[in-house]
């Protein structure tokens, strides 16, 4: 499945959050990401990118948030000078959603 083909949903909570076995299967289509288990925490999938310096940094994160606006869901972005890390998580189901990996693969998209 070419999951940045796809367009995320809304997700307005009211459904579950992926199952262990769904996560699974989706983490497999976004090389790269790690797919994060804290005891009493949200899923969520990871991923840490590194620049040659900070103004490259800044153009990624920048298209980063054009992606997320345009799909309608919105990562947790952190910026350290050349790198950038980035969470997905659905904050509306508390934990993960199809959405994530959508937005997981798009991102991974721009470096392409």
């Amino acid at each position: 499945m070419e999951l940045h083909k796809i367009h995320c949903i809304p997700c307005e909570g009211g459904i579950p959050a992926l199952s262990d076995e769904e996560e699974e299967k989706y983490i497999k289509e976004v090389a790269g990401w790690e797919l994060i288990r804290e005891k009493g925490e949200p899923h969520k999938i990871r991923k840490k990118f590194e620049f040659k310096n900070f103004k490259e940094a800044m153009k990624f994160v920048n298209k980063v948030a054009e992606i997320a606006e345009e799909e309608g869901h919105h990562p947790d972005i952190h910026i350290f000078y050349n790198k950038v890390e980035i969470e997905l998580w659905t904050h509306a189901i508390n934990g993960l959603h199809k959405n994530d990996f959508i937005l997981a693969a798009k991102i991974d998209k721009i470096l392409e």
